[in-house]
């Protein structure tokens, strides 16, 4: 376990020593003493947060106090809607990509409509299974096998999502953002309506909704590596500095400069060291990492489509 530290954050941090079995997969492990409040800051992946031991931790939200384990969809805390603080916290945060989240929850994160959810409420028995097994464990690698073998197994006999909103999806994450929408579903071969219909249904949000996502999370990482904000602007696809101003107040409540400082984000390099590894190629289901030369394979288009042009940053070469 490495420790952070980040102003008067201090942190226990530790990392899987390999990736997940599952492609759509990254976890880390988290022992904090003493949670000051800290902003929840929105990401791209469905949210799943296996708590043990005998601290809790309290989000804050809107509806309310949670604690205890919880799962919640993409975009966690947007709008600086929710805030992190507890005593004696230890847990095992876990990120799924939206495509498998639906086998792996059980319900699809459409279900989930925006709100925070108790594990239990969802899991019934097996959450509190888990929860026991964690702290029984003598180390975190332990712990980190023993989620994997649950969230594999739950993968395993769960719905996949149609294979036309799984490329869409891995489509805008190749694009960092920047992939136009427009064209998504002529190259799926559906309408339109159909797509945003079963895109919103299967992942839990709409496709415009996804691409900013996606955008902003970038664009906030560029920040909190110290890169100004109107390079990230004129880089990240944003029509000027104050558009970037205007999408990060919008999914963060607070300013480019002070998500630039975020403990959230700052400890992304030490606990997710296989962040941006774990993309699930959609015809195929095979793991496809980070898209070589930034082209996505022919594989990775869509039944039928294999003959289209790939793709760079998200515009057609």
């Amino acid at each position: 376990m490495r420790t952070f530290m980040h102003g008067a954050a201090v942190w226990g941090v530790a990392s899987p020593r390999r990736p997940s079995r599952v492609a759509g997969v990254t976890m880390a492990g988290f022992r904090v003493r003493d949670l000051d409040t800290l902003r929840m800051v929105p990401h791209p992946a469905v949210t799943l947060l296996l708590e043990f031991g005998a601290g809790s931790a309290v989000l804050d939200s809107a509806a309310g106090q949670h604690r205890g384990s919880v799962v919640a969809g993409p975009g966690l805390g947007s709008g600086g809607a929710v805030q992190a603080r507890g005593e004696n916290v230890a847990c095992v945060q876990v990120r799924l990509s939206p495509v498998i989240a639906r086998a792996v929850l059980g319900t699809s994160p459409a279900d989930l409509d925006g709100a925070i959810v108790s594990l239990p409420d969802l899991w019934g028995r097996e959450a509190a299974r888990i929860r026991e097994r964690l702290g029984d464990a003598s180390s975190w690698q332990d712990r980190f096998a023993l989620t994997d073998a649950l969230l594999a197994r739950r993968y395993e006999e769960g719905p996949p999502v149609a294979p036309e909103v799984a490329w869409a999806w891995h489509r805008i994450l190749a694009g960092r953002g920047l992939t136009r929408i427009d064209g998504l579903a002529a190259e799926v071969g559906w309408s339109r309506k159909r797509l945003w219909s079963r895109f919103r249904s299967q992942l839990g949000l709409p496709p415009k909704r996804a691409v900013s996502l996606v955008r902003f999370d970038h664009a906030a990482h560029r920040l909190v590596a110290g890169e100004s904000a109107a390079r990230v602007a004129a880089d990240g696809g944003y029509a000027d500095q104050s558009h970037l101003h205007r999408d990060v107040k919008a999914f963060t409540g607070a300013t480019p400069a002070a998500v630039a400082d975020e403990p959230f984000l700052a400890v992304d390099d030490i606990a997710w060291p296989f962040r941006g590894i774990g993309a699930v190629d959609p015809p195929s289901g095979r793991p496809l990492g980070r898209p070589e030369g930034g082209v996505l394979r022919a594989s990775c288009l869509p039944p039928g489509r294999a003959s289209r042009r790939p793709f760079r940053r998200g515009r057609p070469l």
